[in-house]
């Protein structure tokens, strides 16, 4: 097991519903609280590469987690700006990151991300029970790119 006592780590979307499981975790196993970073969105915009580049600097481990979301009604309304959004957040923190010498990253995809393309897949995912979810099909593929 990866020892996090002495890791230096960020977690984008760590003030989120899934980030602060992620960070409370990331304590449990031993990682310090004043070696995460979690920056925030209005702090750091992770679609501008310069903002990843400061996020990801002097980082052993990056977890990335955030994400332009906001619901079925915006998924419909602007499926093509979370797409840019989100891709150009995981394209260029990996980027980032990669030039750092991050040594590990880490990206997760958002809740909303199950296609109605795919019952067989569903159904392995719901024990059997299928839930067809029309509305979420925007925003499968941006997270599938991470």
């Amino acid at each position: 097991m990866l020892d996090l006592s002495n890791k230096r780590i960020v977690v984008t979307g760590g003030a989120g519903f899934l980030g602060k499981q992620v960070v409370e975790q990331l304590y449990a196993a031993g990682a310090k609280p004043e070696k995460i970073a979690t920056p925030r969105s209005r702090d750091c915009d992770l679609r501008v590469l310069e903002n990843c580049q400061k996020a990801v600097d002097q980082q052993d481990i990056v977890i990335h987690l955030a994400a332009h979301v906001g619901g079925i009604g915006l998924n419909r309304e602007k499926p093509a700006e979370l797409f840019y959004d989100n891709l150009m957040m995981g394209t260029q923190l990996i980027h980032a990151a990669y030039q750092a010498g991050v040594e590990k990253f880490v990206c997760v995809g958002t809740i909303c991300a199950i296609p109605n393309l795919r019952p067989s897949h569903l159904k392995k995912m719901t024990s059997g029970k299928a839930i067809q979810k029309k509305q979420t099909h925007p925003m499968v593929l941006p997270r599938k790119l991470c």
